[in-house]
């Protein structure tokens, strides 16, 4: 007996037959027919895991135990195409910065027993070290950071700019000596037909090769890594180890052959700090211990630091520095000086006027310092460097933005003076931009908005750019301080502005 197929396949040919009967079959019918032919379909269809994201942006493994012979290297992505730095790129940029959304943060207020702020800084890569830090594990940056960076003002214009900084930092590094960044003759290995210019003065060797290892920390990476992940840590690596050869018995890192030496040693402090608690790599432990101690020496009875060990004077500006390396020590698990954060409290306090804010450096209220002879050529009131340093330090040692009558004053008084890259008025003071740029980043909403969308285009378009020679993904060292810091410093200090928007998250959840 035929079927009823076999009848119909006979009458109108295969298709024909399908179609009536299809039409005639139930719903459930039909839909049992199309996935068994999705399935078939499937079944012989390889499957191919792709590699979907950019190197750049995982983090860094330590391959002590790995075999990279075992099987070939992924396939290298396609290179994304560069961003131009225009005008139209910059104004754009600018219009996300000031209709973005507010985000709010993860961190809870978190109060430690001693009344600091214990709130994690987490940085790119899930890490809290703070200061001036970044992701731990090496690699570039994380994904966490990376994705949330233009909620926070960033853009990939900003991430363009800090690949071309790190990349001018590498490869004037002294790889060839010591590791460090010769603050004078950091031009040494640049053709002879293309030296760089702006040379800083030798005494600052250790700071500048501080601040250039915290640009590369502040960017996630470390010291660890392969060189696909991390193509830079070769660099932290000597960096790190030639402050180790510089520190002396008593902890101090450098000579103590200036005044300024605790500068210096302050800084230097800070990086070792910030590599120990970002990699937990025991050899740095002891001399980021050490180099606490010495900053707990140095410090005066009851108050802050100045130049020299307990000079019976203080100042705003060392104590800025000694108040980041000592916190980022504390995140680390070392020992600090219990009384130092109350002494440094005390001392913010007194100098802040209670009208207006404003913190002196020397005097209550008072201007910042400024060089001989360049008194007149960057003048102080152009500048509110201590006032920002005065703000960081408040929300640092606990104080909340969004409570603190004088941290509002001052984020008040640092809005009157946003960065504008001026090379006739005497305004570009990259060290206030840097620090301004931390306070304000931490205190968050219109007041962050209002500098980031000044800072960004001013930064960025006087970076520069590539096909620029020697001094590609570097700037000019104008301001009160370039003299001293030379290129090496002005790079270093302009590329941390630009990792603020993943280095870590605000410390008391602000939007």
């Amino acid at each position: 007996m035929r079927s009823i197929t076999d009848h119909r396949l006979e009458e109108g040919g295969f298709n024909e037959s399908i179609q009536r009967l299809v039409s005639s079959s139930p719903w459930w019918m039909i839909s049992l027919v199309v996935h068994a032919v999705a399935a078939l379909i499937l079944w012989n269809v390889p499957f191919s895991i792709k590699n979907i994201g950019d190197p750049r942006l995982l983090q860094a493994v330590n391959t002590d135990d790995q075999n990279p012979e075992e099987e070939p290297p992924p396939e290298e992505p396609p290179e994304e195409p560069e961003e131009d730095i225009t005008e139209e790129v910059l104004e754009e940029d600018a219009e996300d910065i000031e209709n973005e959304d507010d985000v709010d943060m993860d961190n809870e207020d978190t109060m430690g027993e001693d009344g600091l702020s214990d709130a994690p800084f987490t940085g790119p890569s899930d890490n809290s070290a703070i200061g001036l830090g970044g992701g731990a594990g090496g690699g570039r940056g994380g994904l966490g950071g990376r994705k949330r960076r233009r909620a926070k003002g960033g853009s990939g214009l900003t991430e363009n700019a800090v690949e071309l900084g790190l990349k001018w930092l590498a490869d004037h590094q002294d790889v060839n000596g010591q590791g460090m960044w010769d603050c004078d003759e950091f031009s040494k290995h640049d053709p002879a037909d293309d030296k760089c210019d702006g040379p800083g003065k030798a005494l600052y060797d250790p700071g500048v090769t501080g601040l250039s290892i915290l640009a590369f920390l502040g960017a996630g990476y470390t010291d660890r890594g392969t060189k696909r992940d991390n193509p830079y840590a070769k660099n932290v690596r000597m960096a790190l180890r030639y402050l180790s050869t510089i520190q002396d018995e008593d902890g101090c890192f450098g000579p103590r052959n200036n005044q300024h030496f605790v500068y210096n040693h302050s800084i230097a402090a800070l990086a070792m700090c910030e590599a120990w608690a970002m990699t937990r790599n025991p050899r740095y432990k002891k001399p980021a211990q050490d180099g606490l101690n010495f900053i707990s020496t140095a410090r005066n009875p009851y108050l802050a630091w100045r130049y020299g060990v307990r000079p019976g004077d203080n100042d705003t500006s060392v104590t800025g520095w000694m108040v980041m390396a000592l916190k980022s020590g504390k995140f680390g698990g070392l020992d600090i000086d219990p009384d130092a954060f109350e002494g440094a409290r005390a001392w913010i306090d007194k100098m802040t006027d209670p009208d207006f804010g404003v913190v002196g450096y020397l005097q209550p209220g008072g201007s910042p310092a400024r060089p001989e002879g360049l008194q007149d050529k960057f003048p102080a009131e152009k500048s509110q460097s201590m006032t920002a340093v005065g703000i960081l330090t408040r929300i640092f040692l606990g104080e909340n933005p969004k409570e603190s009558r004088m941290i509002k004053k001052g984020a008040d008084q640092c809005l009157k003076i946003v960065p504008v890259w001026d090379t006739e008025d005497g305004s570009i003071d990259m060290y206030y931009w840097y620090y301004a740029t931390l306070a304000l980043y931490q205190v968050g909403g219109s007041t962050w908005k209002t500098w980031n969308k000044a800072m960004v285009p001013s930064i960025v378009k006087n970076q520069f750019p590539k096909g620029s020679g020697s001094r590609t993904g570097s700037w000019d060292p104008i301001g009160p301080w370039g003299p001293d810091g030379g290129r090496v410093y002005a790079t270093a200090t302009l590329v941390m502005c630009l990792e603020v928007y993943y280095r870590y998250d605000r410390v008391f959840g602000l939007k």
